[in-house]
């Protein structure tokens, strides 16, 4: 795979103050990833470093092999950026100002008309093209500054806070065009909103008051082979035959007070949530059904669970925090 981001041992001073902690990372072509840190952790710093915006206090940054401060034209030409606060100019008009962009993207004629006419169409701007930006609500002025980073069709997307200030609508609409572009695009989306990371990037890096704690959380999720049954009928047999699929390494049932179908002696059985920690999840789902209906239990639920990021954060935070 090609190496569209690399950072390497970036260190960033603000006089006494040291924002950014020998950070190092990279993205592969075509990855969503997804940068998720507190407000203050350094997010913005590593964006505006990588855009070429600061140069970092030691270290170095990579954009499509072009070094991010000795190669700054040619790196930014790879990047479509959306910064946090989105400089616009309020009294353009909303096409004027995609226009305007589009030129200074190096953009005329027919292609510069037709990036625009697809940033357009993707946010959903055709409503609001001849208006002046200053009298859109924030969260129309938000598409318009996203439109602006996809002129070009860049193969790099910096984006910060993307969903800021939209409405639940726009913030569905937005993450499903940040998710259409993977495998198109490399994207870099920075959020202190968990569920928004969580929601879009296929990969999670962590970072708190500037040292990266993971590149891949998700990855490190000692817990994430998971599934969940639940199952109706006698819970030491249910146990045994759940044991019986190579690659089960523990079971655990949690009592419900839901009760299953009767059993053929007239008796009620009860159900269970059952955890099954597993090597393989995925491959072992099949095998999990065909022994559980094999055993005449009643199977009402399997599901393969996903990372759960807000414990992964939690824990890899709290580990980070010195103890006084």
């Amino acid at each position: 795979m090609t190496h569209v981001v690399t950072a390497d041992s970036l260190v960033k001073w603000y006089g006494p103050r040291l924002a950014v902690k020998d950070v190092s990372f990279t993205i592969e072509e075509g990855e969503v990833v997804g940068l998720l840190g507190p407000n203050g952790s350094g997010k913005s710093t590593i964006l505006r470093i990588l855009t070429g915006y600061l140069p970092p206090s030691s270290g170095s940054a990579r954009i499509a092999g072009f070094d991010a401060m000795e190669e700054s034209l040619a790196a930014r030409a790879s990047i479509g950026y959306l910064a946090e606060d989105a400089p616009i100019y309020s009294g353009m008009r909303v096409g004027e100002f995609l226009h305007f962009m589009a030129h200074i993207k190096g953009l005329s004629g027919p292609q510069a008309n037709a990036s625009v006419t697809m940033a357009r169409k993707k946010l959903e701007l055709e409503s609001v093209d001849h208006m002046a930006i200053g009298k859109l609500s924030r969260g129309y002025r938000q598409r318009v500054a996203i439109a602006q980073a996809l002129l070009g069709n860049p193969p790099l997307l910096i984006l910060d806070e993307p969903t800021n200030a939209l409405d639940a609508y726009q913030v569905i609409a937005v993450r499903e065009l940040i998710r259409s572009l993977a495998g198109q695009r490399t994207v870099l989306l920075a959020s202190h909103v968990l569920t928004e990371i969580e929601k879009i990037a296929s990969r999670v890096m962590i970072l708190v008051d500037g040292m990266l704690l993971t590149t891949d959380a998700k990855g490190n999720d000692t817990n994430q082979h998971r599934l969940r049954l639940r199952i109706a009928g006698a819970p030491d047999k249910i146990t045994a035959q759940l044991r019986k699929v190579p690659g089960v390494s523990s079971v655990n049932l949690e009592q419900t007070s839901d009760a299953g179908p009767p059993a053929a002696d007239g008796e009620t059985p009860r159900a269970y949530i059952v955890p099954v920690q597993a090597e393989n999840p995925r491959r072992i789902a099949e095998d999990l059904a065909r022994v559980v209906i094999e055993g005449g239990f009643a199977l009402s639920e399997l599901a393969v669970l996903e990372p759960d990021l807000e414990q992964i954060f939690l824990a890899l935070t709290q580990r980070a925090t010195p103890v006084s």
